[in-house]
């Protein structure tokens, strides 16, 4: 942590439950100025990653135990600006807590009153009032929301609320780069030449990049994009495909409407996108609904040129149902930045299996939010909705 942000936090004292060199330990130190002379840009910080950080503001009235669970993902900003005239704040900051070890989150929980999520489950048995007595208000950072337990909070009084919009850009413009990995099969054809595959047996040009229908990789201008999922994040990605000059955009119509019904103005009927599109984006929350919106049936119905992108939740699409298209040449390939089980490795998930080397399959793990503008943007809405929480006028609330 470095002096010149400890010169923003006045009279605030740093402890830590590690050493630190004492140059560091100057918070006591610096002249007293009050809330309002602050920073009010928030500037944050990194713990390493076995360090628990806690800053403490010492301006007298009521005070606010928040705890951040995974500093790791998003640095969490300085608190200062969010705090009402008159409150005091500890903040805790933990740099990766396990997710399948509900003792120690429960620990960590324990005398918290707001809490700190990106992508840790916050279970009914870890929000019960004996686990987590205090806790009155929960901050996801992140647009999902699915892993809050959300009537153990109703039940409770806890607010829930996430950080929706952050991430769009980052998430479409990841989402074309996978279409452009499957289509022209980048990762695939990088291994084959470095491996030395690619001559050892004469070229392999038409077994590595022609689709199961046996042609060549479609251009931009013949793609018929499908979007699931009309949110931001799926608006954006259909106005970066019209620029590339893609041939049509077609948006998704409701699963399961019924066939004498028209589907909303501006849609396509869901069954009608999976019969049409060359390329198919899935970005949709996930909702007892969507769960398993896609599985044998709708691969079968896809084209055999079809390529699919999903970057929306694990359990959406039907994983093995996925492989098994790949592996009978039903579709052309298929990208994901989601998994069933998170974090995905080859333990947890059939996509990354040895028998998917193979494979027009692309995976990352679960990064397409990642930019300098996405960490801004949570940074920034954490901030205004710990502040709305404390002014009573909570905003951007899930629950």
């Amino acid at each position: 942590m470095g002096r010149a942000f400890l010169a923003t936090l006045s009279r605030r004292s740093i402890t830590q439950n590690l050493s630190i060199p004492r140059s560091q330990r100057l918070g006591t130190h610096l002249p007293a100025r009050s809330v309002s002379q602050l920073s009010h840009s928030p500037t944050s910080f990194q713990p390493s990653h076995h360090q628990r950080t806690i800053i403490t503001s010492r301006i007298m009235s009521t005070h606010h135990n928040i705890v951040a669970l995974e500093g790791c993902i998003t640095p969490i900003p300085d608190f200062t600006p969010a705090m009402p005239p008159g409150h005091t704040f500890t903040l805790t900051i933990h740099a990766h807590t396990p997710h399948s070890n509900t003792a120690l989150i429960q620990s960590r929980l324990a005398s918290a009153d707001i809490a700190l999520v990106t992508v840790c489950p916050l279970t009914p048995t870890i929000l019960s009032a004996t686990a987590t007595p205090n806790l009155r208000f929960i901050s996801v950072m992140a647009s999902g929301h699915d892993i809050v337990h959300k009537p153990s909070c109703h039940s409770r009084g806890i607010i829930v609320s996430n950080s929706p919009g952050c991430n769009v850009d980052a998430v479409a413009e990841h989402s074309v780069g996978l279409y452009f990995s499957l289509r022209r099969r980048i990762p695939f054809t990088q291994r084959l030449l470095r491996s030395g595959a690619w001559t050892a047996n004469g070229y392999v040009m038409d077994a590595t990049l022609n689709s199961p229908d046996g042609m060549r990789p479609l251009p931009m201008r013949d793609e018929v994009v499908g979007i699931l999922g009309n949110g931001a994040v799926g608006r954006r990605i259909g106005e970066l495909c019209a620029a590339l000059g893609m041939k049509s955009v077609l948006v998704t119509g409701r699963k399961g409407a019924p066939a004498s019904s028209a589907p909303e103005e501006g849609r396509t009927a869901f069954g009608e996108v999976l019969r049409t599109a060359s390329v198919l984006f899935i970005c949709v929350p996930r909702t007892p609904e969507t769960m398993g919106l896609l599985s044998t049936g709708e691969f079968a119905a896809m084209q055999p040129h079809a390529v699919i992108v999903n970057v929306s939740r694990g359990g959406i699409v039907d994983e093995a149902a996925l492989v098994e298209a790949l592996k009978g040449g039903r579709i052309s390939g298929a990208a994901t930045d989601v998994f069933q089980t998170e974090p995905a490795g080859p333990e947890n998930s059939v996509l990354l299996g040895k028998d998917t080397e193979e494979l027009n399959l692309v995976a990352t793990p679960h990064v397409a939010w990642a930019s300098r503008e996405t960490t801004q943007n949570y940074q920034d809405t954490v901030v205004a909705n710990v502040r709305g929480f404390l002014l009573q006028k909570p905003q951007n609330v899930v629950s």
